[in-house]
């Protein structure tokens, strides 16, 4: 396995997203499923995070900016859960899918 410090999203304009190392210049011939299941999610946590950026800025009680915050990062960790996902079964998998099955369940529940 390969170890990147930096990893780019290529959008192909017709809703299919690869993820490529920065270093790596040739294109993919695979595709992803969750594209544009990800971008709704980013989109609705940036929202979410500009709101709260706004309570910050009105001063609101800290309690509640904290508990805006877990919100957010648990829809980020969400995500990132989708994207993993998805990147296991178009990047990484030709394997067994009862293993991938097994990945799958074991990232569901090391991320909660």
């Amino acid at each position: 396995m390969h170890e990147h410090e930096e990893v780019y999203y290529h959008d192909h304009g017709d809703g299919h997203v690869h993820c490529h190392p920065a270093e790596h210049t040739h294109e993919h011939g695979h595709t992803h499923t969750q594209t544009k299941a990800v971008i709704n999610r980013l989109s609705r946590a940036i929202g979410h995070l500009e709101s709260v950026k706004r309570m910050v800025e009105d001063g609101r009680d800290c309690t509640e900016v904290l508990v805006q915050l877990a919100a957010v990062r648990s829809a980020l960790s969400s995500t990132a859960r989708v994207i993993l996902k998805d990147h296991l079964e178009h990047c990484v998998g030709d394997g067994d899918s009862a293993d991938l099955q097994a990945l799958n369940e074991a990232i569901d529940k090391f991320m909660g």
